[in-house]
């Protein structure tokens, strides 16, 4: 959430931030709410005032003996009118609440201005796109050929888009888990937590999926709880509702989990294989810094996500993201794509955002200062990486003439020490 003294005393910098998103919005109904809201405070005040005055004045008169009955009278549609303007301003409140929850965040000043992906800037790449001299192939066609990646169960087990892993197959989703999550605690300085992969709906509410989003998640039939569509969410939630002090941040936690999306919208869209499933396997990285640092922390961030492709040794790139495509509750957002050689395409495979305090905000999550003030922090988060794309992006990458894929040799020590796929 935005912050609302914005919204009151500078609407046009809210109007400016929406046209660059490309985001219609009806700020007008949202100024004329505030001001009939202001406007009810202030007769509600009024009112108050008058029915304590008349309070005292019957209280005085009824230690004389007199019984001022119209005086009475009055107080009692004082108090009336007071019980209506409270209702009321309960409406408009509630009203101004639920449009304010579906802004997006304000991008900083450092988004390129854009409608789309297409408007994306590459910043950085790393290593070379592989050579063969061999036609590659899709990793959906390697998985099945070599009996590691099971489509057709899976539809028959649940439905489309969803993925049996096999043998090997497996073995490298669950090594990737346990790489990345001992190069990120051992060398890059987080702290691991095992999030519940349900939450209710206030914890999707602080991070920015509810209300806007809600269509996209998977919902408990009878509850009021989600599956979660990432780590980012239990993770956050974490501190929701408290007061950090200013001396334990920044704090970085790395969590593994599987997430649940509906991929509502993208019906058609990248359907075969691993690219977008409804369940998948992903480690979160996740950060509460102090407001004056988080853009370094971003920064950070970015490397230590990009740090496991390098270990890989996997080619990527590294674009930032314009106003029109980044996510709604991200101020700025830089995304890592892997050249995909069975695909002929660069795919996204971590973001790595910035919210500042639109997530603080909304979740409560404030610091204390030195000075003891209490203030809003900034919340980052970034995937570190989503596992079935990392697993894609291993299989096309080291596949071999033979039909083989060679296993990275940071993978091998959690593969039982084999060095391809199947093993010899």
């Amino acid at each position: 959430m935005i912050d609302p003294k914005l919204i009151r005393e500078n609407i046009g910098i809210v109007e400016e931030s929406l046209k660059k998103r490309g985001a219609a919005f009806d700020t007008g109904r949202l100024v004329s709410l505030d001001e009939k809201r202001r406007k009810l405070i202030q007769e509600s005040e009024k009112l108050k005032n008058e029915k304590n005055a008349l309070s005292d004045e019957i209280a005085k008169s009824r230690k004389t003996g007199a019984t001022p009955a119209e005086k009475i009278e009055h107080l009692k549609a004082l108090g009336k009118k007071i019980s209506s303007s409270e209702e009321e301003l309960k409406v408009i409140e509630k009203g101004w609440e639920d449009m304010t929850l579906v802004i997006p965040n304000l991008p900083h000043e450092s988004v390129p201005i854009g409608n789309g992906d297409e408007d994306n800037k590459v910043v950085k790449t790393w290593g070379e796109k592989p050579s063969y001299d061999f036609e590659p192939i899709p990793h959906w066609d390697l998985g099945e050929k070599l009996d590691i990646l099971d489509f057709k169960r899976a539809a028959k087990i649940t439905g489309s888009r969803f993925t049996l892993y096999k043998s090997y197959g497996a073995l490298l989703e669950r090594s990737l888990i346990n790489f990345m999550l001992d190069l990120h605690t051992r060398e890059h300085g987080y702290t691991e937590v095992l999030p519940p992969f349900m939450v209710n709906r206030e914890s999707m509410t602080g991070t920015g999926q509810l209300p806007k989003f809600e269509e996209e998640l998977f919902r408990l039939e009878g509850l009021d709880y989600f599956l979660i569509p990432t780590a980012e969410v239990p993770v956050t939630n974490i501190y929701s509702n408290e007061i950090l002090k200013e001396e334990e941040l920044p704090i970085k936690f790395v969590a593994y989990t599987p997430c649940f999306r509906k991929e509502a919208g993208a019906h058609g869209k990248d359907t075969r294989g691993l690219t977008r499933q409804h369940q998948f396997n992903k480690v979160e990285l996740v950060k509460f810094a102090h407001p004056d640092n988080s853009y370094n922390e971003l920064e950070g961030l970015l490397l230590d996500a990009e740090d496991v492709l390098k270990k890989l040794n996997i080619h990527y790139r590294v674009s930032l993201l314009c106003t029109g495509d980044i996510g709604f509750s991200s101020a700025k957002t830089y995304d890592i794509e892997v050249w995909l050689p069975g695909q002929n395409i660069y795919r996204e495979i971590s973001s790595c955002s910035n919210f500042e305090s639109f997530q603080a905000r909304r979740a409560k999550i404030r610091y204390r200062k030195s000075n003891g003030k209490i203030d809003l922090l900034h919340t980052l988060n970034g995937s570190g990486l989503a596992i079935g794309r990392t697993v894609m992006a291993v299989m096309e990458n080291f596949q071999t003439k033979d039909g083989f894929i060679t296993v990275p040799e940071v993978l091998r020590p959690y593969m039982h020490g084999i060095t391809r796929i199947p093993p010899d």
